[in-house]
């Protein structure tokens, strides 16, 4: 295994962990037990927690960038572009029923702890608040695109953490198909 691959197989245990687990109840063992390396050869990568956790956050922002630049390279147009932020909730439901939003809960988590980090993972909220943004300013919405950006990011954030607690998928179908609704309810009034 040369130094880059395992550093990579570090990384994206680690993301995958904390996500299931919760940072807080992630240790150096279970990592290096995913990984499948002694925790000498884990610490020659990462002497601290911390730096796992600043290099998850570092992947979960380029793998956000990356999607958001697939959609905007889609060229389907803004209203497509948010449809398919909303249908991640339906992409993501099996996993968003067992853990929550991989995002919200970090962030939640790095909070209650008043984590240092916690500034470093709001950027993958930022990063998508500041895209809808732009994708609402494109359909004519220039006064209301960061409202509306924020009222969407809340209502997919409130759908994750309900839909994890009740374990429910229809819940999370019928949202969707709520938030859809709102969104057509929202492009017909300025329409109008």
């Amino acid at each position: 295994m040369g130094d880059i691959t395992t550093r990579e197989q570090i990384v994206s245990s680690a993301d995958r962990l904390f996500y299931e687990q919760g940072y807080e109840h992630t240790s150096f063992s279970d990592i290096a037990n995913a990984v499948k390396i002694s925790r000498g050869n884990f610490y020659y990568h990462f002497k601290t927690k911390d730096e796992i956790l600043s290099a998850v956050i570092q992947l979960r922002l380029l793998k956000t960038q990356q999607m958001l630049e697939g959609w905007d390279s889609a060229d389907e147009g803004a209203l497509a572009r948010i449809r398919s932020f909303i249908e991640l909730l339906i992409m993501q439901r099996s996993q968003i029923k067992k853990f929550g939003c991989p995002v919200g809960s970090l962030c939640t988590e790095l909070a209650r702890l008043n984590h240092p980090a916690r500034v470093e993972a709001n950027q993958v909220f930022t990063l998508f608040r500041v895209w809808l943004c732009r994708q609402f300013t494109s359909l004519g919405f220039d006064a209301d695109a960061d409202e509306l950006a924020m009222h969407l990011l809340s209502r997919s954030q409130g759908v994750a953490t309900l839909a994890s607690v009740f374990r429910d998928e229809q819940f999370i179908r019928s949202e969707v198909a709520q938030i859809h609704h709102w969104l057509d309810s929202r492009i017909e009034a300025q329409a109008a």
